[in-house]
């Protein structure tokens, strides 16, 4: 497996992040969700699980929607999931409505929102540096399969929800996956998606459970908790 430096250094346009947790914050915030405050219309969301009492730092993971998504939307995929494991869920919108940077052309200004987001969330909330994940729905799970690989010194697990293909643009570290994908889907096909991602990054030597299910384009609630326990559990990282 053919990988850059855990060194390499933040490039928006490589898709590398700058922000990692640091200090534990003074202040706690309550469980449920919280605006980021970063953006105007597309913004994006930091949700607490219901069982936070700003006593211990908390699994985090990064939840990237689908084209033409909200950070609402994708949040609810997985929030039951999340809430079930404590694990706090980011959710950005990306800057343009119709799907993130890459999807439409390259790295760029969803890099450097993700970013300003990550150390706002960092600064806000007490997280485990060796629990943070990125996880994604159909683009959203392109663009996560995308950034973790470029990330896996960030990210120590990358939980994609039937993604279409996976572009780093740079391989950092050796991040574990979780990629499921329904049979039935009408909108990315197993074959030459979810089936063939898997197979690919399997053969390049890193970590892969690959889940296919009797569906369509979804999240199944079992799988999304199945992605959730085990990255919690530290399958991810070995630890």
């Amino acid at each position: 497996m053919a990988q850059d430096s855990p060194e390499s250094p933040a490039d928006a346009s490589l898709g590398r992040l700058a922000a990692r947790p640091g200090a534990a914050p003074a202040d706690r915030l309550p469980p449920g969700p919280h605006r980021l405050g970063l953006g105007n219309r597309r913004d994006g969301l930091l949700v607490l699980p219901q069982n936070h009492d700003g006593s211990a730092a908390l699994p985090l993971a990064v939840m990237l929607h689908g084209a033409v998504g909200f950070a609402d939307g994708a949040a609810r995929l997985v929030q039951e999931a999340a809430d079930r494991h404590g694990v706090a869920l980011l959710a950005p919108d990306s800057r343009d409505p119709r799907s993130w940077d890459l999807i439409r052309a390259r790295y760029g200004p969803d890099v450097a929102f993700l970013d300003e987001a990550l150390a706002q969330t960092f600064a806000r909330l007490p997280v485990r540096p060796d629990r943070i994940a990125i996880a994604g729905f159909s683009d959203g799970g392109s663009y996560a399969l995308s950034l973790g690989l470029a990330n896996g010194d960030l990210f120590s697990a990358i939980l994609a929800f039937s993604p279409g293909f996976a572009a780093p643009a740079t391989t950092v570290g050796a991040p574990w996956i979780f990629i499921s994908h329904g049979r039935d889907d009408a909108v990315l096909p197993v074959a030459t998606c979810g089936r063939r991602i898997a197979a690919h990054l399997a053969q390049a030597g890193y970590s892969t459970a690959y889940h296919e299910f009797a569906g369509g384009h979804a999240v199944p609630p079992d799988l999304a908790d199945a992605a959730f326990a085990s990255f919690v559990a530290g399958r991810a990282g070995g630890g």
